[in-house]
């Protein structure tokens, strides 16, 4: 039998960055290939793209990798992803670019919180206090300033996942404390803990603070509350602008580098762009990653939610399918369509089991069973919500009545079946606020990403009637968890599903 065919491969990633990969063997298919790169190079490298190889026989010029057999045991690929060509010769459009900043939150609250390093001395001190709470039970006095420095590096690092920490939240991050370190907990009981967790949400208050004061967007937008000197404005507990939806980079401040009025010029250059009839996809991505802060500070930022038509107007790219993807990742640092579809995939089988025994129960959703599509069409059902304003069908030939729909998929028919709705419609239109915003996809799981996706481009929130459908995509399929306890029907959902 012969051995196994080893590969030593240098995959460029990026135009400037290369990354080794080593294969045991040659994988089965090219499509295996690239969900090994994904996965090893994970969250380098997500959504669709292709590889190219360097050819031998044609001087190591780039060749599309279309069969497997073509991958040599030691060279070179390099990615290209849809509608760009990242590696190939910059345009002069693409060569008067600035460096696109690094977004300021790479992470969303962790699994389990790691507590940081407090320096050399603090460290000893501690090491120190818990060898001696191991021998003796007794726990460790710290002076003031030593509590403080503890609290103000617990809270950077708290600030570093979350601005505005939730109660559970900062349990977590307390207990994580008195188990990395026992010598101080406050009492000798279970309840070690509790006053750390206290203490840290004081810590975090007056931290936001200082960064308001710096300038932080994030916490800034929050100033300028009620007080003394200003008793009519809002008070400083409500109304306050946050993630609510498990949001990674929810504002941020502009580039260091740039200034509205320059960003505003890449604004236009994007429309100009748009406009084009042969779009230059790489500078129009490039431009929207540059002026991400601008655009969220307007959709965030602003006194009253400025209208969704206003937004895609000035920021025509939003209506690019690409973009919505694009601009999801850049506010939770996750691809869109890659998990959207992995997690739904996965839980198919399971959901359509319990869709089908409470069908045999209730007598309903049993017509509305099959794969994605229909999972999708049967969740609200099973979450006893009322998907009627969501999910619309009409008739190609007439124009619908989309009078006080704050968001739908409106599928296009040529007739009026429920097979044709589902299977074969004309079009699927996303409606938000009245208005169809776009109409391209014919794919009603590829048209509810792309809704979802709007949502928090958008900055918009979850339908009133269709909250726990909503929240059971943003927490199970894509794994965004914003730590906020879940409601009785969804619990069961959630439970069901993963304790088979």
């Amino acid at each position: 039998m012969a051995a196994a065919q080893k590969h030593v491969l240098r995959v460029y990633v990026e135009r400037d960055t290369a990354l080794k990969l080593t294969l045991l063997e040659r994988p089965k298919s090219v499509e295996e290939l690239k969900e090994i790169i994904q996965e090893r190079f994970k969250p380098r490298l997500d959504g669709d793209f292709s590889l190219h190889y360097e050819d031998p026989d044609f001087d190591g010029d780039l060749c599309l990798l279309v069969d497997i057999q073509e991958l040599p045991e030691k060279g070179t690929l390099r990615v290209v992803r849809p509608e760009s060509d990242t590696f190939s010769t910059a345009s002069s459009d693409t060569d008067i670019l600035p460096h696109v900043p690094a977004i300021q939150r790479q992470k969303s609250w962790p699994d389990e919180f790691v507590v940081p390093s407090f320096g050399y001395e603090m460290d000893h001190i501690l090491e120190e206090g818990n060898r001696v709470y191991e021998e003796s039970g007794k726990l460790l006095k710290l002076k003031r300033s030593q509590k403080s420095e503890i609290l103000r590096k617990m809270a950077e690092t708290i600030y570093s996942f979350k601005a505005y920490a939730h109660d559970k939240e900062l349990a977590m991050a307390a207990q994580a404390l008195i188990r990395a370190h026992p010598c101080l907990r406050m009492t000798a009981g279970e309840d070690g803990a509790l006053g750390w967790k206290r203490h840290m949400g004081y810590k975090l208050a007056s931290y936001r603070n200082n960064l308001a004061k710096a300038g932080v967007a994030e916490v800034a937008i929050n100033t300028g509350r009620q007080s003394r000197n200003n008793p009519n404005n809002d008070h400083p507990h409500q109304n306050i602008k946050k993630a609510r939806k498990a949001e990674v980079n929810y504002i941020t401040n502009l580039p260091k580098d740039q200034t509205p009025a320059s960003l505003e010029k890449m604004r236009e250059q994007i429309m100009h762009e748009v406009e084009k009839t042969e779009r230059n996809y790489l500078v129009i991505g490039k431009l929207m990653d540059t002026t991400y802060a601008l655009r969220r500070q307007e959709i965030v930022g602003a006194v009253v939610a400025p209208r969704v038509r206003d937004v895609v107007d000035r920021w025509p790219a939003l209506l690019i399918e690409s973009q919505v993807v694009a601009e999801f990742h850049r506010i939770n640092n996750v691809n869109l369509r890659t998990q959207f579809y992995k997690e739904l995939d996965r839980h198919t089988p399971r959901l359509i089991t319990l869709f089908r025994d409470k069908s045999i129960k209730t007598g309903k959703i049993a017509e509305e069973l099959a794969k994605r599509a229909l999972v999708l069409r049967a969740l609200p059902v099973y979450l006893r919500e009322d998907a009627s304003m969501l999910f619309r069908t009409c008739d190609s030939a007439d124009g619908p009545d989309l009078t006080d729909t704050p968001v739908a998929l409106l599928t296009v028919v040529t007739d009026d079946t429920t097979d044709s709705a589902l299977f074969s419609p004309e079009s699927i239109c996303i409606v938000i606020e009245d208005e169809i915003l776009v109409n391209d996809p014919t794919n009603l799981a590829e048209s509810f990403l792309l809704l979802f996706g709007y949502i928090y481009a958008l900055d918009l929130q979850y339908p009133k009637k269709l909250e726990l459908t909503f929240t059971f995509i943003q927490k199970v399929v894509m794994c965004l968890e914003d730590n906020k306890p879940l409601k009785g029907r969804l619990l069961t959902l959630k439970n069901d599903l993963f304790n088979e």
